[in-house]
């Protein structure tokens, strides 16, 4: 038998977003990916987030994972610092996996393979894309896919759109958000919503009237592409039905 795993070590930093790099510069040495989602990962992503208006207290850290390696996912938190629900990791270790600091109480979530919520994203195959975060298109639409936006949501989807120009390297990939729509009518009408609803309020966050044009046609680029992109049967037999049959699920809990 080899050696055991090197599973990092060390206390959890009191600052969350320097909290989550600590913890994915110690995933760094496993054989598994962890990547961040939620606020922190917007944190890192924009700059634009780590001031006013943008700026916002970060209180959990939220990652993915591939639950075939949710045991070692379980060790690599416990040897930094975290304690495991260990009820619930065994009710659901399958799909999630919830932590806790056992310093201050901040709570780890990491969700495995999909991303289930008011929709599901598969993003099992998208974690060897980016080294930190889920690749930025697959972020935008984990914070685009909430059907009751609250303020955090407003300002982590609009400094997306602030610093991220749609199409080249560094941008958002419109190949992918038509991959992920074209058969999914609910996750699209769900993304046009919530694209219209923040569309609406950027004026009020007190960004520059530069940076307000920056995401009203960063907007308006999206809702094009999305306009344009084919759709399956699956999602024009669903379109017929539209609002009539409720087209998200209810998540557990409100996203963070």
């Amino acid at each position: 038998m080899g050696a055991p795993l090197d599973q990092g070590g060390g206390l959890p930093l009191e600052d969350t977003p320097q909290e989550a790099m600590r913890l994915i510069e110690a995933a760094a040495e496993l054989p598994i990916p962890l990547r961040l989602i939620g606020g922190t990962a917007v944190w890192y992503r924009c700059p634009s987030a780590r001031k006013p208006p943008l700026a916002r207290p970060y209180g959990d850290i939220d990652f993915m994972s591939v639950a075939k390696n949710n045991r070692t996912i379980a060790a690599f938190f416990e040897a930094n610092g975290y304690e495991a629900d260990r009820l619930f990791n065994a009710l659901h270790g399958a799909q999630r996996l919830n932590f806790t600091d056992s310093i201050r109480g901040r709570a780890v979530d990491v969700l495995l393979d999909r991303f289930v919520m008011c929709h599901t994203l598969d993003l099992k195959y998208r974690l060897l894309v980016d080294g930190t975060t889920v690749p930025l298109t697959d972020l935008l639409l984990t914070k685009a896919q909430v059907i009751q936006l609250n303020e955090k949501d407003i300002k982590d989807i609009v400094a997306l759109l602030l610093d991220h120009p749609v199409g080249g390297p560094e941008g958002i990939d419109l190949a992918r958000l038509a991959e992920v729509t074209r058969s999914d009518w609910g996750l699209e009408h769900t993304v046009r919503k919530t694209l219209a609803e923040v569309h609406t309020a950027v004026e009020g966050i007190g960004l520059q009237p530069d940076q307000v044009a920056t995401v009203a046609s960063t907007i308006a680029a999206l809702i094009a592409a999305l306009d344009a992109a084919p759709k399956s049967q699956r999602w024009r037999i669903r379109a017929r039905v539209g609002e009539r049959v409720r087209w998200y699920d209810e998540p557990e809990e409100a996203r963070r």
